[in-house]
C-alpha cells in the first residue's frame, strides 16, 4: 500500500478526533452548520482530502450529517455510542493510566492462571527480544517487542473480552511509547520487574504476577 495513502489516512484521524472533541465539548452547537472546507484547512493546517476524509469519519460517526447542495451539519451527538477507540484517542493521559492499571494487572492474575506451555514459549520470545532491543538501544524494536509481550500477556488470559480491551490501548499505548521515550533507558530499568512478572506467570502464582504488573505500571507512562 502507498506510504502516502497511510500518512494522509492517519492525518484525517487526528483532525477527526481534534473535531469530533470540540463537537463534544460545545464549541458547536446542534444543527450549526460546519465551516467551509477553507476555513477548516486553515485551522488545520491541512489540504482538501484530509478534510474531506476527516469529515467522512465523522459523518459515519454520527456526528455530522451532510445535506446536498446545502452543507455540513452537527449532528445531536449525545446518545452515540462512541467507539472505544475513539473516545481513547482524546482520553485524558492519567485516566487511561488508571485504567490500565486495573487492566494489565487483571489480566497478569488471569494469565498466570490459565496460561499453556505455548503462551510461555512465546512470551519467553518477546521477553527475550526486548531485553536484547534495549541493551543494543534499538527503541522502536524494544517497543514492538514490548507491546507483543503485553497483548500476548493478555491472549494467555484466556479471556477474549480482556484481550480484545487491551489491544485497543495497545494501540495507542505504542504510539505514546514512541512519543514519548527516546532512548531505551526505561526498558533497561524495567526489565528485572518484567522478569519477575514473567517469572509470576510461568510458576501458574497469580499474586506475584500481579504483584509486580502493578508495579511496572506505576514506574511507566
Amino acid at each position: 500500500m502507498n506510504s502516502n495513502i497511510i500518512q494522509r489516512k492517519n492525518l484525517a484521524d487526528e483532525v477527526a478526533s481534534k473535531l469530533q472533541e470540540k463537537i463534544l465539548k460545545g464549541a458547536y452547537q446542534v444543527n450549526q452548520k460546519l465551516p467551509i472546507e477553507a476555513e477548516l484547512m486553515k485551522s488545520y493546517g491541512v489540504g482538501r482530502s484530509t478534510i474531506r476524509e476527516a469529515v467522512k469519519i465523522l459523518v459515519n460517526s454520527g456526528f455530522l450529517r451532510v445535506q446536498q447542495g446545502v452543507g455540513t451539519f452537527i449532528e445531536d451527538a449525545s446518545g452515540i455510542n462512541e467507539p472505544l477507540s475513539q473516545r481513547l484517542k482524546r482520553a485524558d493521559p492519567q485516566n487511561i493510566k488508571e485504567v490500565r492499571k486495573i487492566l494489565e494487572a487483571k489480566i497478569a492474575v488471569t494469565a498466570a492462571m490459565n496460561r499453556n506451555g505455548n503462551d510461555i514459549s512465546k512470551l519467553e520470545h518477546f521477553l527475550d527480544k526486548r531485553t536484547t532491543a534495549a541493551n543494543a538501544d534499538q527503541l522502536e524494536e524494544c517497543i514492538n517487542a514490548h507491546i507483543s509481550f503485553n497483548v500476548l500477556l493478555a491472549e494467555a488470559s484466556k479471556n477474549e473480552v480482556l484481550s480484545d480491551l487491551y489491544k485497543l490501548f495497545a494501540i495507542q499505548l505504542k504510539n505514546e511509547l514512541l512519543d514519548h521515550y527516546h532512548d531505551t533507558s526505561y526498558f533497561k530499568d524495567t526489565s528485572g520487574s518484567y522478569h519477575n512478572l514473567f517469572d509470576g506467570v510461568l510458576r501458574q502464582d497469580p499474586q506475584k504476577a500481579g504483584y509486580w504488573s502493578t508495579k511496572i505500571i506505576e514506574t511507566n507512562i
